[in-house]
């Protein structure tokens, strides 16, 4: 069932239904009417969550290390300075737009172009990815239907009770008076090691993305030299095929003239027989009346 949806989470919007209502008849004539019940009930995904899926499902190592990247970055926010959060932002735009080019190039192989709107909604989906986990969650799922709104600024894996829906707020308790040195320190050094942590996770991002344009370059100039050879033996067939009917025509009277050959062939091969038959007569003849003279 699971393996069910996330395949029908992949197929392309303008083939859900059809997809959907076939597997929905297979499961109900194997006589799985709950499983027939939960596929027809899957919703069909806009094009920018389609492609978010696809991108999950077709590059599971780099999606999993962009989910990694979104903890780290929402961990070490709220810790930064603004120097910090402007390197840590550039490298979220750059993650981010190299991400939705991939995702886009999958959509193009699957045989659909992404318009305009649709790679907006798509990188918003992605900002919301590193940004928001419940967003993070819902992409890990594979599963978008609509394309995802990311936050105004990072939110925390873990948000307090009162910001959670259906829980009841409860006053924070009192700040301590005054924190030591040694806990200033340790302050200090958790958030180093939460900036650290987020610069390593997003320079592992982009050399994999910068890894993954390298494949894709020497995959496209592939692609680029397969058409060349393609219209080069089409261009080869075209010539063969405005040559072929004089070759036939070729074919046709050389094999009549073949066959005008052949018969003169036998006609000689018999006059020839006929005259060694002659031959051999005169011969006998000949040594018979020499025998009568003698």
């Amino acid at each position: 069932m699971e393996a069910v949806l996330d395949e029908l989470y992949t197929t392309p919007p303008s083939d859900f239904v059809a997809r959907r209502e076939t597997q929905a008849a297979a499961a109900k004539t194997a006589g799985r009417v709950d499983d027939a019940r939960l596929i027809h009930a899957a919703r069909r995904p806009t094009v920018a969550a389609w492609a978010a899926n696809l991108l999950l499902r077709s590059q599971p190592e780099e999606s999993r290390q962009f989910l990694d990247l979104g903890r780290a970055l929402r961990e070490a926010y709220h810790a930064l300075d603004a120097a910090g959060l402007k390197d840590l932002s550039a490298q979220r735009r750059r993650v981010v737009s190299a991400l939705s080019r991939q995702a886009a190039q999958l959509a193009r192989d699957a045989g659909h172009r992404l318009s305009q709107p649709v790679l907006q909604d798509l990188e918003a989906t992605l900002r919301a990815v590193l940004s928001d986990p419940d967003a993070a969650d819902q992409w890990a799922g594979g599963r978008l239907v609509n394309a995802l709104t990311p936050p105004s600024e990072f939110r925390p894996d873990t948000a307090p009770a009162a910001e959670r829906p259906g829980t009841r707020s409860h006053p924070a308790p009192p700040p301590p008076a005054r924190a030591s040195k040694d806990e200033i320190a340790e302050r200090r050094r958790a958030r180093q090691e939460q900036l650290a942590r987020a610069k390593e996770a997003a320079e592992a991002a982009e050399q994999r993305l910068r890894e993954e344009r390298a494949r894709q370059a020497d995959v496209d100039a592939e692609l680029q030299r397969a058409r060349k050879r393609t219209e080069q033996a089409r261009q080869r067939m075209a010539a063969i095929e405005e040559q072929l009917p004089q070759a036939r025509e070729e074919v046709q009277q050389a094999e009549n003239e073949q066959q005008e050959a052949e018969e003169d062939s036998r006609s000689a091969a018999d006059a020839v027989a006929q005259a060694e038959r002659e031959a051999h007569e005169t011969v006998q003849h000949v040594r018979r009346m020499t025998a009568g003279t003698t």
